[in-house]
């Protein structure tokens, strides 16, 4: 679940994104825009949102919490929409890339093996500069990247890939001018959550 909220251009509206809708509905109740993709809840639009939660302003990426989940709920039961259920874990993980091998079917695309702290991920990459030992900032499934991008699992080039590991330009920080992804430094921990704003 991501939840934006950037009342100094838009407004006092809190955006939650679920899923990416390609043929979405919307169904208007008073201060509140439900989205849905078929039957199912894929997003809303809370309008008066510092009314309903705790918001701080310039914040505009907000941590999900329970309790942002229990009034979200609160807010669809009393306008009679069915209820979300969200994984609230962190997203933006710290990843150690434990192996990195040449993509079967693909010049310029690596396999990597990527420990995430609670599991190790199968990552399909293709920056130039990875490579085994390094700490890098991993997207999970699930993951809303700043451009608005939503991370499933996929299948490149006939290989399984369960998140991304990100360049700079991708979390949306300046440009350090490396081409490819954001190596981190050894102080970093591995599966520790990264924030992104």
């Amino acid at each position: 679940m991501k939840l934006t909220y950037n009342k100094a251009h838009v407004g006092d509206v809190l955006f939650v994104s679920l899923e990416s809708a390609g043929s979405p509905s919307y169904t208007h109740h008073g201060d509140v825009t439900v989205i849905k993709e078929g039957e199912k809840i894929a997003g809303l639009n809370i309008f008066k949102a510092s009314e309903k939660f705790d918001l701080e302003d310039g914040t505009i990426n907000v941590t999900p919490t329970e309790a942002h989940l229990d009034k979200i709920n609160e807010i669809l039961k009393s306008l009679g929409e069915p209820e979300i259920d969200a994984d609230l874990s962190p997203k933006f993980v710290v990843g150690h890339v434990e192996e990195k091998s040449q993509h079967p079917d693909a010049d310029k695309l690596s396999v990597c093996k990527v420990d995430v702290g609670d599991e190790t991920l199968n990552i399909v990459c293709g920056a130039p500069n990875v490579d085994a030992g390094q700490k890098v900032v991993v997207a999970r499934v699930g993951a809303w990247m700043p451009d608005g991008l939503h991370i499933r699992p996929s299948k490149l080039r006939g290989v399984e890939s369960s998140g991304m590991i990100c360049s700079r330009k991708e979390l949306n920080l300046e440009d350090d001018g490396v081409d490819g992804i954001y190596v981190l430094g050894d102080d970093y921990e591995t599966g520790q959550p990264f924030e992104v704003k």
